[in-house]
């Protein structure tokens, strides 16, 4: 029984190559002189219709009825191509774009600045490379931000795993964003907090650390970083908030700006109060001690 059944689908699948041939040489004739489709009998009970050079499929539900489904066709098949496409998207692009930032002339623009530009808000950035920032500035920053920066590839899983084991008990959790994911964050994503958001930074921290050497990871950082409404870069910030340029910061004046990285709209490097020159003293104690925690960018 089982012989003379495969025989059977054998001769009906040869029969489908017979006509389709047959159909595909001749479509221009008359549709009378051919038979319009052939049904070949498949093991689960339904139907395989080759029409010409189409195939469909003849799906039966447990009632006997049936529908003739095109898989490349169908809307499940074009929701999976889009997906995919999409994810080839979202992995090409931030590879593309940060294999062109590794190039020293070109200075990259923030998701926030693209935001203040399309509704017509304007923004003041002035790049400036690495070595026209005053040291001090950038050890501030690093001390205050991410004092791990020289030594983890992208991500503090450390400080991660803290903060992910905090939620996790419902306490309140802390900031473990490293530089590199502040800097993935600020070029390609939104800056809300969330957990997708969180989860879409890991990979793009890791990926944005492998293309780019770490002293131009920090001369992009410094440079997009948000400094108060409509305040981009370290050279705008100190302009705009000290009248000098981020070559001439004081070692006060650059732990006033690091301190207020973490909420650039609330806090004012120019007007600081008790709370945050508690905060800038301490920074400026720690800038000076920070010897080899800097040293992948001196």
């Amino acid at each position: 029984m089982t012989e003379k059944r495969a025989s059977g689908q054998w001769a009906c699948v040869a029969l489908i190559a017979i006509l389709k041939r047959t159909l595909c040489e001749s479509r221009r004739k008359s549709q009378n002189e051919f038979p319009s489709a052939a049904l070949c009998s498949m093991s689960n009970g339904s139907f395989l219709e080759r029409t010409g050079c189409v195939t469909r499929v003849l799906v039966k539900n447990k009632r006997g009825r049936g529908y003739l489904v095109n898989p490349g066709r169908s809307p499940l098949g074009r929701f999976t191509r889009y997906l995919v496409l999409a994810g080839i998207i979202f992995i090409m692009l931030p590879i593309i774009l940060l294999s062109l930032y590794r190039l020293p002339f070109i200075h990259p623009v923030s998701t926030l600045m693209m935001k203040d530009l399309v509704t017509f808000s304007g923004y003041d950035r002035r790049w400036v490379s690495l070595d026209q920032i005053s040291p001090t500035l950038i050890n501030s920053v690093m001390m205050s931000e991410d004092a791990k920066f020289c030594f983890h590839s992208g991500v503090d899983w450390d400080a991660l795993n803290s903060v992910v084991t905090d939620a996790i008990d419902g306490e309140q959790t802390r900031g473990a964003s490293t530089i590199t994911m502040q800097t993935a964050k600020n070029l390609f994503l939104w800056t809300s907090r969330s957990f997708i958001r969180k989860g879409l930074e890991v990979p793009l921290a890791i990926m944005t650390d492998l293309i780019l050497p770490k002293q131009r990871l920090m001369e992009i950082y410094l440079n997009i970083a948000e400094w108060g409404p409509g305040i981009y870069g370290v050279e705008a910030a100190a302009q705009h908030h000290f009248n000098v340029s981020a070559a001439k910061l004081s070692p006060r004046q650059a732990a006033y700006l690091a301190v207020t990285l973490p909420n650039p709209i609330v806090r004012n490097p120019a007007r600081p109060g008790r709370g945050m020159q508690t905060l800038a003293r301490l920074n400026e104690r720690r800038a000076r001690g920070a010897g080899a925690y800097v040293g992948c960018v001196n």
